[in-house]
């Protein structure tokens, strides 16, 4: 290996929870690590990029990391494998593979989004709400282009922002709550007067905006792009010119290395954590959208609980529980008002495409009981993204438990694999 080295504390993830995290663990002294596949922290909610500088509270934690010398955060690398013995092997493209070992591993491994296939999903300009924001703060111009937003949940919201401040027209914001859902969670929202205000700023208020409520999108058409897309609202079927469509059905914690590791997930699918944030697995800690989704606020406060509990240091935990608390009930609001109904959940036509690395359609595996049949049988869920994105389709459309992940997660060069040698084999599934 080009590295190894070992830590006390190893926080993989750079967003909220992990930077909170890595900053309450060096606090006490610990050695602390954090790793993460972009190439500049902050996550997806604090993502930078062209034009888009760090937020506040991003620069206020980054500034208190850099400012501890037992601190180091490796930005461009990937976890590829669990390794025996505490450790992980690691891929960079400045440094090739690499093994890193710890005493006290915290997941903040935060979420990915929940895509579900609908006619012509698969045309370029078709992506997720989220994945939207990614690209505009990458650098994609999209200034003039007409974009629908769509899906469910709060993320739409952050996209309209992030869509009109690149100077795009934003022709309508579908989403497929019902009216009366999103009336009760806007009446909930003087709880948390924050989020009151979020919301405003965000959305302008509504003004000049179609924002359609219990609507779905059915499906998108255009010659090499999409170029427009039909939506179901209301039982009656509007269609809608465009240059893109961003449509993403909330969010789901991404606990694939969680999994690899053997922690117990609880019935959301989200990993299973106890009041100090520890999980079934003996020194690994969670924190953050990996626990459940519950915005920036929560993964803040849970990423700072287990950075002092890891770091062993005494500490009254009882502030950051009260506020953790807080913010827990908030995500259950936002998760009671947003639970996606049965036109969201509703069957696309048995020609469209499940799985787009394998080419599978959702006909293909329809035929069978559970995931492990269907991807025998189809390939469903075997190419690059190792059923990320298809498996929790299907686990949505067919309520299949979620496709289980295998090390390597990530494509790797064989490189890599061949030098982590028999010390650092991958453990079994």
């Amino acid at each position: 290996m080009s590295v190894n080295q070992h830590y006390d504390v190893v926080v993989v993830g750079a967003g909220p929870a992990g930077l909170n995290a890595a900053r309450a663990a060096a606090q006490a002294g610990a050695r602390v690590a954090v790793l993460d596949d972009n190439p500049r922290v902050g996550g997806q909610i604090w993502r930078q990029g062209p034009g888009h500088a760090p937020k506040a509270p991003l620069r206020e934690v980054h500034a208190a990391l850099q400012a501890y010398p037992n601190v180091a955060v490796w930005s461009s690398v990937r976890v590829v494998a669990p390794l025996a013995g505490r450790a992980l092997l690691l891929e960079s493209a400045e440094h090739g593979g690499m093994r890193i070992g710890y005493g006290q591993l915290i997941l903040a491994t935060g979420a990915r989004e929940r895509l579900l296939p609908f006619a012509g999903w698969t045309l370029p300009g078709v992506t997720g709400a989220g994945a939207l924001q990614a690209l505009i703060k990458g650098g994609t111009p999209v200034r003039e282009e007409r974009i629908v937003i769509a899906g469910s949940g709060p993320l739409l919201l952050a996209s309209l922002a992030t869509a009109r401040a690149a100077g795009a027209e934003v022709v309508a914001v579908i989403e497929q709550a019902p009216a009366a859902s999103l009336a009760r969670f806007t009446a909930s929202l003087v709880a948390t007067p924050s989020k009151l205000m979020q919301a405003a700023q965000l959305t302008r208020g509504f003004v000049g905006l179609r924002y359609w409520s219990d609507s779905v999108v059915r499906e998108a058409r255009g010659a090499g792009r999409v170029e427009q897309v039909t939506i179901l609202r209301g039982g009656r079927e509007v269609t809608l010119a465009c240059d893109r469509v961003a449509c993403g059905y909330g969010l789901v914690p991404n606990v694939t290395l969680a999994q690899a590791l053997g922690c117990a997930l609880d019935e959301r699918g989200a990993v299973r954590v106890d009041d100090t944030q520890r999980t079934s697995v003996e020194g690994v800690l969670a924190a953050g959208e990996c626990t459940g989704v519950g915005g920036m606020e929560l993964a803040r406060t849970e990423g700072a609980i287990a950075g002092w509990v890891a770091n062993g240091a005494p500490h009254d935990l009882t502030t950051l529980r009260a506020q953790r608390s807080r913010w827990q009930r908030f995500a259950e609001r936002v998760d009671t008002a947003f639970a996606l109904g049965a036109a969201a959940r509703a069957l696309p036509p048995a020609d469209t495409l499940l799985c787009r690395c394998e080419d599978v359609t959702i006909g293909d595996v329809q035929a069978y009981p559970h995931w492990r049949d269907a991807k025998l049988h189809t390939r469903c869920g075997m190419g690059a993204c190792q059923g990320r994105i298809c498996g929790t389709a299907a686990s949505t459309y067919f309520g299949w438990p979620a496709a289980q992940p295998r090390p390597p997660f990530q494509p790797a060069q064989i490189a890599t694999l061949i030098e982590a040698g028999e010390s650092a084999s991958v453990q079994a599934q």
